[in-house]
């Protein structure tokens, strides 16, 4: 048997496909290969996101292929999922987490606290925007889009002093070395899910069972508390939202950022890991009661 794993075109898309393929063959001792896709999100590389609207913008032509059943898996970054995914799909794993950061790339190698003032600090996410604003007012946010590689050339052919990227699809493409500074998790938020890879099965699926042993309890724990979270404020990738989930023997901690009338609001929490979803919930509603 030889299963079918729709993925995004991008080299970090193929890298975290080849991660899924990888654990399947060690673990389940099956054969995989990748159908690539190219998503809306993809196609419309000039325009920032909030402009083309509507939610799964990098998922909703790849779950096509799963219903039309030209795949049998998709893997996804777990930050472009939506939160209310359609009834016949499920997220049947989430494999283990990679480093939550987001990080600075400079183009001359100077660190983010040591830029002139006035920098142009190039970024598309409205998260990332503001935690910079936040850090340092002085600077200016250009947007780019595009993949790993196309925002490293934007950067160049722009001049722009520096980048914004994730920490976790850098290290997955071997890219490391080319971070300038990690950015505090529990300051500079991470986006929902941020790090998480998720495999996305239609419900029927006679395979499912396969990808189901990938899971990590761990990333699941986490990752849906961050979803609660998310979904309480009906939040997506067009809003200030972010969060920092750390698990602390049988208990989860949680950080939330939401923006409420025009203010970042930020807010914490502790409980149980059995109610990491409730948590999430409850999480939020201290937000919203904080920013009325």
């Amino acid at each position: 048997m030889e299963l079918i794993i729709a993925t995004r075109k991008s080299s970090l898309a193929q890298v975290q496909a080849d991660r899924v393929i990888e654990l399947l063959k060690n673990k389940e001792h099956i054969d995989a290969k990748k159908l690539l896709m190219v998503t809306e999100g993809d196609r419309r590389l000039d325009v920032t996101l909030d402009k083309i609207g509507g939610k799964g913008l990098f998922t909703k032509n790849i779950e096509t292929a799963l219903l039309e059943e030209k795949a049998h898996a998709a893997v996804h970054s777990m930050k472009d999922v939506p939160f209310d995914l359609a009834e016949e799909f499920e997220l049947i794993a989430l494999p283990e987490r990679e480093d939550i950061r987001d990080v600075f790339i400079s183009r001359e190698g100077i660190n983010f606290k040591n830029l002139k003032s006035g920098a142009k600090i190039g970024t598309s996410s409205i998260r990332r925007g503001r935690f910079l604003k936040e850090i340092r007012s002085d600077i200016e946010i250009v947007p780019i889009r595009g993949n790993v590689q196309t925002r490293l050339e934007k950067m160049n052919e722009q001049k722009l002093d520096g980048i914004v990227l994730a920490a976790a699809g850098l290290k997955r493409l071997n890219l490391e070395n080319i971070i300038t500074d990690y950015f505090d998790p529990r300051i500079f938020l991470p986006a929902i899910g941020q790090g998480a890879l998720g495999v996305e099965c239609l419900k029927r699926s006679k395979v499912k069972e396969h990808f189901k042993r990938l899971d990590s309890i761990e990333t699941r724990i986490t990752v849906e508390a961050e979803r609660s979270f998310m979904k309480a404020l009906n939040g997506d990738c067009h809003s200030l939202i972010g969060a920092y989930t750390k698990l602390e023997g049988t208990d989860i901690y949680m950080i939330g950022a939401y923006e409420v009338n025009n203010k970042i609001v930020k807010k914490d929490i502790r409980g149980k890991v059995e109610d990491n979803i409730e948590i999430g919930k409850i999480l939020a509603q201290k937000i919203l009661g904080d920013g009325r």
